[in-house]
């Protein structure tokens, strides 16, 4: 009878490990480089969903004038000469499923705000898509670092 104990009892410590390496697998938190590898976005966990921020770019500055690069593409004047470093890429991101969060995300590139979702699709991979009606793209972010 303790033989099966110690068996059942290594068996649950075993699955209990697996369900451990499962949450740990599903971590959104941490930086990101995106699939072209030109910028990384620090993603944490903030007002119950997630929050994206671009931490590092490959150019930082505007080759045209040597000046730290902005938010140029931003229709509205005000934020168009907010720094690019800092700037925030995920609004009203909420849980909306197994390791999915969904809400908008900014598209520095053309200044507009999209549908979007973002999705744990392995520890080292994020999945992100945006969606202007039904015309939808993404692109795999993979991990830069904790």
């Amino acid at each position: 009878m303790s033989r099966s104990f110690a068996v059942l009892t290594v068996l649950l410590a075993a699955l209990s490990g697996a369900t451990s390496a499962q949450a740990q697998s599903a971590e959104v938190g941490g930086t990101w480089l995106t699939q072209a590898g030109d910028a990384r976005v620090k993603v944490s966990k903030c007002g119950g969903g997630i929050c994206g921020v671009i931490v590092w770019l490959k150019e930082p500055y505007d080759t045209a004038t040597g000046k730290p690069a902005t938010d140029s593409k931003n229709p509205n004047p005000a934020l168009a000469k907010r720094s690019m470093i800092g700037l925030p890429l995920f609004s009203g991101m909420q849980p909306s499923g197994p390791n999915k969060w969904s809400g908008q995300i900014y598209n520095a590139d053309d200044g507009n705000t999209y549908a979007s979702s973002v999705t744990v699709a392995g520890p080292e991979t994020l999945r992100v898509e945006g969606c202007v009606g039904a015309l939808c793209g993404g692109e795999t972010w993979t991990r830069a670092g904790r």
